[in-house]
């Protein structure tokens, strides 16, 4: 932008062409933002000397320091370009433009779209810049308080949320947060540290995060730590060569090795015993790894992101986790909630599950398109979802399957859905809000204890009388009216 018409640059050749000749590049992008006419002859003159190719694109600015323009303009080109093109190297030169265009190509070269800077001057030259992150971090803020309000407002916004995070399906305030928390992370090649529970979404976060990287052209390795028996952890991470033990007939690569310039992500990263720890330390911390049974070291460059449903400060106090890997990889951490504190996404997510069985049923024979009562719907409103979404879906999917109408209703949901008996812990730690109702938990806990104590009994009610510490039969009996 702004870059000057006439090809001469204080008395020698310009910041542009002498950036050009000074390096080896696959493609030139250039924005201005004077009327073609008063460029023509100047990017005329700049493709005959060169055979690189050049494209030149037009944006409109409303002044050349005008911030928000500068801002929207070159952010929707780097978007688009960082989406169309394959992994490639992004380099920015800084020389041309007004202090505000370098501001703003500084802002989004440093936070959303990884790049080189690049300067050009008739006394230095063409130079490669370090700008270190809390230097530019601490500068913006102070050109915002001496310039412009608008840059304030994009500097202290929200980080925007890269398109490879849309197939996480929210509404809710915590979940968009963290999702915007998540794309900046993906930005940064740092270790990511996904909390949740099971069904939670760590793995669709694990993998929007990868693909919204400049690593997403490169492989997505997902490991369960969980799955993987203690004596072959060495292997399947690092791999072996051939005669290293019984059974490792040829040399065999393991998961580092698959993901080499990409994402490894880590599963049940809690489960990894002590042993495979140390290891994975060592791997972290030099980007090095010995196959089992081999002498010379391999290096690999992996981003790692690990989930886990357990609290891993909690296993560091008890000396079940190691505290150096845990600080090593809780860089970028990310806590997602359960569905049943995810206000407004219980409704959103059903809907859009249920379509998605309409999708994949439509070509059954006889499959009848299936939308839920309204009983039905608060239903689903109304459960607490302790197997978060992978429950909800396959609640759905079983509904779908038995009824032979259209409607899904209360009935066939309340049919389709595990009662899963609740222990202590979980009834006394229920979130409060969101449809809560303490006598519903009263006569969870009563109807639990009765049951049992019939149980206990053989079915001896005067035992189970006193089992259960009441004063009287009929007490127990009006009890189990009332509690059905």
């Amino acid at each position: 932008m702004a870059e000057p018409t006439h090809p001469k640059y204080h008395g020698g050749e310009g910041p542009i062409f002498s950036t050009i000749q000074s390096g080896t590049f696959d493609k030139v992008y250039l924005l201005y933002n004077y009327p073609r006419k008063e460029v023509t002859e100047y990017l005329k003159w700049l493709k005959s000397q060169t055979v690189i190719n050049i494209d030149a694109s037009s944006v409109k600015l409303r002044s050349p320091i005008h911030f928000g323009d500068i801002y929207k303009a070159v952010d929707s080109f780097l978007d688009e370009i960082w989406n169309q093109q394959s992994s490639f190297q992004l380099n920015i030169l800084l020389s041309p433009g007004t202090p505000a265009m370098q501001a703003i190509w500084v802002l989004l070269g440093k936070a959303k779209y990884p790049a080189n800077f690049i300067q050009a001057s008739v006394e230095q030259g063409v130079q490669n810049i370090e700008i270190p992150f809390d230097i530019s971090a601490e500068f913006l803020p102070g050109l915002v308080a001496r310039s412009d309000q608008q840059l304030k407002a994009i500097v202290e916004a929200k980080p925007s949320i890269n398109a490879a995070f849309d197939d996480i399906i929210t509404q809710n305030p915590q979940m968009l947060e963290l999702k915007a928390q998540a794309s900046l992370m993906a930005s940064r090649k740092i270790p990511v540290l996904i909390y949740g529970e099971t069904g939670t979404g760590k793995e669709l976060f694990a993998t929007a995060i990868h693909n919204a990287s400049a690593q997403k052209r490169k492989p997505f390795i997902p490991v369960n730590c969980g799955a993987i028996p203690a004596d072959l952890i060495d292997s399947v991470l690092f791999g072996h060569v051939r005669g290293a033990f019984t059974g490792a007939t040829s040399d065999k690569s393991g998961y580092f090795e698959a993901a080499d310039g990409g994402t490894l992500f880590l599963d049940e990263f809690g489960e990894l015993p002590p042993a495979a720890q140390v290891r994975l330390l060592r791997v972290l911390q030099s980007g090095e790894l010995i196959p089992v049974g081999a002498t010379t070291p391999k290096q690999v460059d992996v981003r790692i992101i690990a989930a886990t449903n357990r609290n891993l400060m909690t296993e560091v106090a008890s000396g079940r986790f190691r505290e150096d890997l845990f600080y090593r990889i809780a860089v970028g951490v990310l806590s997602l909630p359960p569905l049943r504190e995810r206000e407004g996404d219980i409704g959103l997510l059903a809907d859009m599950l249920l379509d998605k069985i309409n999708m994949e049923a439509s070509g059954q024979p006889g499959y009848k398109y299936k939308k839920y009562s309204v009983k039905g719907r608060n239903f689903l409103l109304m459960q607490q979802w302790r197997g978060n979404i992978r429950e909800l879906y396959s609640t759905l999917l079983r509904a779908s399957l038995w009824v032979a109408g259209e409607q899904i209703t209360e009935k066939e949901l309340k049919a389709a859905s595990f009662d899963m008996p609740e222990t202590q812990e979980g009834v006394l730690n229920r979130k409060l809000g969101n449809n809560f109702n303490i006598q519903e938990v009263i006569s969870e806990v009563i109807k639990h204890y009765i049951d049992k104590a019939k149980e206990e009994s053989a079915g001896n009610k005067k035992k189970a009388t006193e089992l259960l510490g009441l004063a009287n039969y009929q007490t127990l009996k009006n009890w189990e009216k009332k509690y059905q």
